[in-house]
């Protein structure tokens, strides 16, 4: 559709003018194409603008190409803001607290692995606990769930369950400092008590995939992929700890919009200032709650490496089995970037939305401090997903930020009723998939009509010069919550 009162600046970037919407401080950016521009929706487009009215933005209010309507902030958003007159939103990192992505890279190449897949799925079903409410096999006390979310993946690894490279190669190396335990809630506690170690529902997976295309021979070597081989993509997030957390501190936020006299444009947005006692609870809290998300990925990726060793009859070093790296899509991040020349301490917020440092930035491990931070962008179960490096251009632009899949064309609403007596999983494998999944409904939800081109998406980004890419990875067997 088209929206009036947009101006394109080129053929990868939209413009929502300051004066599009009374009360915006800045312009909007919205980064599509003019094929993906045909799926903007209005309350998207909406949302970016009410970003833009909040106290203390800086720069621009940004969305990227997988952009879809989502609670206060659209899915696909990013807003930075001062630590003086800026702002913390619940709303800017979502529900589902550090969701992310971690994408593990095999010595094995796609010929090796073909005719064990339905093995190998049947394992990660098994082992992997998925769907609503699904329940781990981890048993912690009060004081061991404290330190997860204290000390994320650390934790686990402490356990045994990974090394310390797996560390090296995850964001904030598997843990932000400063969560407080103290401030969770007990229904949030209770919520999550017995989900660490599950993938959950919705859009979450754990994938089987292989290599299909190389478009940068140097960087895919560094990052140790190669043609035909396999990797496993595995996405999930907080579960139903973060979203209570998120649940839990909406509530405060509305009491301290009123508190602080903070006028909005949306009570989605609801929202206090950064040095606040609200604010920085809520920050406290959502850093436990990334934490947990880690620990939560961590533990998974072992049973990942766990069901290759039963098949294969191998250990990781043996099967070349290592993290390529991790990285969170919900999370609002204290970073310092440059403004206007100035260097300038901002809060990220990236909701939907994945960090893409360039070569030589100081939080990258020295495996990639050449190269660039790896991004993983994964698409629908039916099409591709990608590789790509963060850029120089993106961490001026766009706060280092870039796109974190495909982003939604259906409501799982319209999903289920265009799949109504269709065999999802059967068209899957006709296209030489394997899926698994808990229920019928979900695979409904998700089937790959129901998502942008993700081939479109990472192309906008790559031409934007946001991130560039390194390779496209193709499914062969899949895990749904």
């Amino acid at each position: 559709m088209t929206i009036e009162g947009l101006h394109r600046i080129d053929g990868t970037r939209l413009e929502v003018p300051k004066g599009y919407k009374a009360g915006m401080r800045t312009n909007g950016i919205i980064y599509v194409d003019e094929t993906l521009e045909r799926d903007l929706e209005k309350g998207s487009v909406e949302q970016v603008a009410n970003v833009a009215a909040l106290p203390g933005i800086v720069g621009s209010s940004l969305a990227m190409p997988d952009i879809h309507t989502g609670y206060g902030f659209s899915i696909g958003g990013v807003a930075a803001f001062d630590l003086k007159e800026g702002v913390i939103s619940p709303g800017g990192v979502g529900y589902d607290i550090n969701c992310g992505v971690r994408l593990l890279r095999t010595g094995l190449a796609k010929e090796e692995v073909a005719p064990k897949i339905k093995e190998l799925i049947e394992g990660f079903y098994r082992d992997i606990p998925t769907g609503v409410g699904s329940k781990g096999k981890l048993k912690l006390n009060s004081e061991e769930h404290r330190k997860v979310l204290l000390q994320g993946a650390r934790w686990v690894v402490e356990q045994g369950f990974g090394g310390r490279e797996d560390l090296e190669h995850t964001e904030s190396n598997g843990c932000i400092e400063g969560a407080e335990p103290d401030l969770i809630s007990s229904k949030a506690y209770e919520r999550g008590k017995s989900q660490l170690g599950t993938l959950g529902s919705g859009n979450h997976f754990t994938e089987i995939q292989c290599v299909d295309e190389v478009y940068d021979e140097e960087i895919a070597d560094a990052l140790g992929l190669f043609k035909n081989q396999i990797t496993v993509m595995i996405h999930t997030g907080s579960r139903g700890f973060g979203h209570q957390v998120c649940t839990d501190f909406l509530e405060v936020m509305q009491k301290a919009v009123q508190k602080y006299g903070i006028n909005l444009p949306d009570r989605e947005l609801a929202c206090a200032p950064f040095d606040s006692p609200e604010a920085r609870d809520y920050l406290a809290a959502m850093r436990a709650a990334a934490n947990f998300a880690w620990a939560n990925r961590q533990f998974i990726m072992h049973w990942v490496r766990e069901s290759f060793l039963n098949v294969f009859k191998a250990g990781p070093k043996m099967l070349g089995m290592s993290l390529i790296y991790d990285v969170a899509h919900n999370i609002a991040k204290v970073e310092e970037h440059t403004v206007n020349g100035k260097k300038m301490k901002l809060v990220v917020h990236r909701k939907g939305a994945t960090r893409a440092f360039p070569p030589g930035h100081p939080e990258l491990p020295d495996a990639y401090k050449n190269i660039g931070q790896p991004v993983i962008i994964p698409g629908d179960m039916g099409r591709a997903s990608f590789v790509l490096i963060g850029t120089d251009r993106g961490m001026k632009e766009s706060f280092g930020s870039t796109c974190h899949g495909a982003g939604r064309l259906m409501s799982r609403h319209e999903a289920m009723r265009r799949a109504k007596g269709r065999a999802i999983w059967r068209e899957m494998a006709d296209l030489g998939i394997i899926v698994r999944a808990t229920g019928r409904g979900t695979l409904a939800e998700e089937m790959p009509e129901a998502y942008k081109d993700v081939s479109r998406v990472v192309d906008v980004v790559h031409n934007a010069g946001l991130s560039k890419k390194v390779a496209k990875l193709r499914p062969l067997g899949v895990i749904k919550g």
